[in-house]
Order: C-alpha cells, then structure tokens, then sequence
C-alpha cells in the first residue's frame, strides 16, 4: 500500500485495492464438500486482471529504489542498470563488487518490502572474450555461474558470440520446413 500511496494511488483506490487484496481467504471445493477457509495475507492473484499491473508497480519502484546509486552501466549513451520481462530480471554491471553490491542492495530493499529471493533460481554469468567465474553470495550461498542462458528467446553465451543461437535458429527453421513438407508430398 506504500507504493500505491507514494506513486499518487488516490485513498479510495487504494482501499479497494486493499479489500481485494489483503486478509482473503480461500476454498477448496472437493467431491466430498468444500474444506474450511483457510486466510492468506498478501499477494497478488493468478488470473486477475489488476493482478500484472500491480507487479509491474511494484517491481519497479522496488528495483528504482534499490538500483538508485548504481548507473554505470553504458549502451551508448544510455544508462542501462537492468533488463527486465514479465518476472525476469537480468542486472548488468562491469565490476564484480559492484554487482554484489547491487544484488546485496536489491536483496535489502525487496525483504522490506516482504519479497525474498530464489537462490536456486538465480544465476550469474559473465560476458568476456575470457570468461571466468564470479563469485557472488547470497545469504552465505554462492550463485550458480553459467555459460549461455536463453533470455526472450535469444540464447546468450559468455563468450558474446552468436553462433549458438544462429545453430539455434537454423534448427527451429528446419524444424517448421520438416513440418510444412507432409503436405506437399
């Protein structure tokens, strides 16, 4: 409700939003009847429409917030401190102490915010012509260093090379043509 508030979130919005949202509780309707009502207290809801706008809001004050100092980052003439999709989230920094210390900083914020992270989910990778690992921390836990993920559809490597994702293409290519030659013969 912070965020709604500080954003310019009239009260009344912000009090329906908060009926919608806050102290619901929930059903499992079985064969055998429905089960007791069980409370939960926060969260957005799968398949509500207000639901991706309210994300949206909040990862992105939450991430302004905790990215504010860090922007060194240049594309250009751009300064780019993320890369964001849907829940994704992809941080760039040059140095690795300054992303412990936006990743450390992104952690703070979110866990004042209630949100946590997923260690096992999170991966790092760095991008250079000689790739070695980083060795960042989360909670005593070190991040799992990769050599290519897929991001959007795009498969990104350490070594920046494209060659991957052009063997990649080609073969989703041949896959579909595969397809489209049963109905010419």
């Amino acid at each position: 409700m912070q965020i709604l508030k500080g954003t310019g979130i009239d009260w009344r919005e912000r009090k329906l939003v908060s009926n919608l949202y806050m102290a619901q509780g929930v059903k499992v309707r079985l064969n055998r009847g429905e089960t007791r009502s069980v409370k939960f207290g926060r969260g957005v809801r799968q398949g509500c429409c207000l639901s991706p706008i309210l994300f949206n809001l909040f990862s992105e004050c939450h991430i302004k917030e905790a990215l504010e100092r860090f922007g060194d980052f240049k594309i250009g003439l751009q300064i780019i401190h993320t890369v964001k999709h849907a829940d994704d989230l992809v941080l760039l920094a040059k140095e690795e102490k300054v992303l412990q210390e936006t990743i450390d900083k992104l952690i703070e914020i979110g866990g004042f915010y209630g949100m946590e992270r997923n260690v096992e989910k999170t991966k790092v990778m760095r991008i250079s012509r000689q790739p070695f690992p980083l060795k960042i921390m989360i909670d005593q836990k070190q991040i799992k260093n990769v050599e290519s993920f897929e991001y959007l559809g795009s498969i990104l490597t350490n070594g920046g090379r494209c060659a991957c994702e052009i063997k990649y293409r080609i073969a989703m290519a041949k896959a579909a043509f595969n397809k489209l030659r049963a109905l010419f013969y």
